[in-house]
């Protein structure tokens, strides 16, 4: 179940790919506006230069300031971004209602507790698929191809790891602001509040629009040795909101997903834990199936609590 109501001309399924254009302009449009915007910041707020903006942002450790200024431009330029275009495409293109009435009260209390285990049970076995992903290797024939994405996935790995080898407190608390709690929200909303809906109004099949939807959603972060576990975890989002009608628990889910992973760097920054970024393996096969285990089970019990939801039109009238 879930909530976008549209009586749009272009939200027929006849002008999906109409639709979809309009969608990706919008939301490139927006992020390079808001990009924009968030570097012409850096100068004012960090001390840094028009001139050397460049060299900032394709050798960021440089600068003393690199890691603050480049949060900056993710958090405005991606994160809020994600939630702008969201918000343009539903209420200008497609003149769509969120039912965010509806949403808020489909949110139980006993159905956070459990997410909470549901999503304890897909980490646990995401440390599985992300060994398996990480082991992939491609024919011969595709040498170059598979040369050409282990370059990128160490470039982004570089980059990952410049940004959350936080220095301070301060930079810690920035990055669960961006990588936490923006990226969640911003995600979220774009994704399943509004792609995922579409693409089922589009194909007429809820796990269709869930699957497809994860599938785009690890796609564009291009880490193509991380691409299985992000997919699982595009559609555990995509599920939470398909069974519940409240895009409230993927909102949840995703920004306890990336602060979780966020506080665990910082421990090991600070030799309380021992956690590697890229290290597979960490956790025992056992431990990961049984995460597989809990997290289908969570997901039962899940489905099984939201199943009386009120339609929509019956539950406006309690409201």
């Amino acid at each position: 179940m879930q909530i976008y109501k549209t009586q749009a001309q272009i939200a027929a399924p006849k002008y999906w790919l109409l639709s979809f254009l309009i969608m990706f302009l919008i939301t490139l449009g927006v992020m390079a506006l808001l990009q924009g915007i968030s570097v012409f910041l850096i100068p004012p707020l960090y001390d840094i230069s028009l001139d050397e903006l460049t060299a900032l942002l394709t050798n960021p450790q440089a600068y003393e300031k690199g890691r603050q200024a480049f949060f900056l431009v993710q958090g405005i330029g991606t994160g809020f971004a994600f939630f702008v275009a969201a918000l343009l495409i539903a209420k200008l293109v497609d003149k769509a209602d969120f039912g965010m009435q509806h949403q808020i009260h489909r949110y139980k209390f006993n159905g956070l507790l459990i997410m909470f285990f549901l999503m304890f049970g897909a980490l646990l076995f995401n440390s599985l698929l992300i060994e398996w992903n990480m082991g992939i290797s491609l024919p011969e024939s595709l040498s170059e191809v598979e040369q050409w994405m282990r370059a990128k996935e160490d470039q982004i790995m570089e980059m990952t790891r410049f940004l959350t080898d936080f220095e301070t407190t301060g930079e810690f608390l920035a990055g669960i602001v961006v990588i936490g709690l923006l990226a969640g929200l911003g995600e979220e909303v774009f994704f399943r509040g509004v792609l995922q809906p579409k693409i089922q109004i589009y194909t007429g099949n809820a796990h269709v629009a869930v699957w497809l939807t994860a599938f785009i959603f690890s796609a564009i972060h291009l880490q193509f040795y991380g691409f299985l576990p992000r997919l699982l975890l595009g559609a555990v989002f995509g599920y939470l909101y398909l069974f519940s009608g409240s895009l409230i628990y993927p909102v949840l889910a995703h920004i306890l997903n990336n602060t979780f992973t966020v506080v665990l760097i910082y421990l090991n920054k600070l030799g309380k834990i021992e956690f590697d970024l890229e290290e597979s393996g960490q956790i025992p096969v056992l431990f990961a199936l049984g995460g597989l285990i809990l997290m289908i089970l969570a997901f039962a019990v899940f489905k099984e609590s939201h199943k009386n939801n009120l339609p929509d039109d019956e539950m406006a009238k309690s409201i």
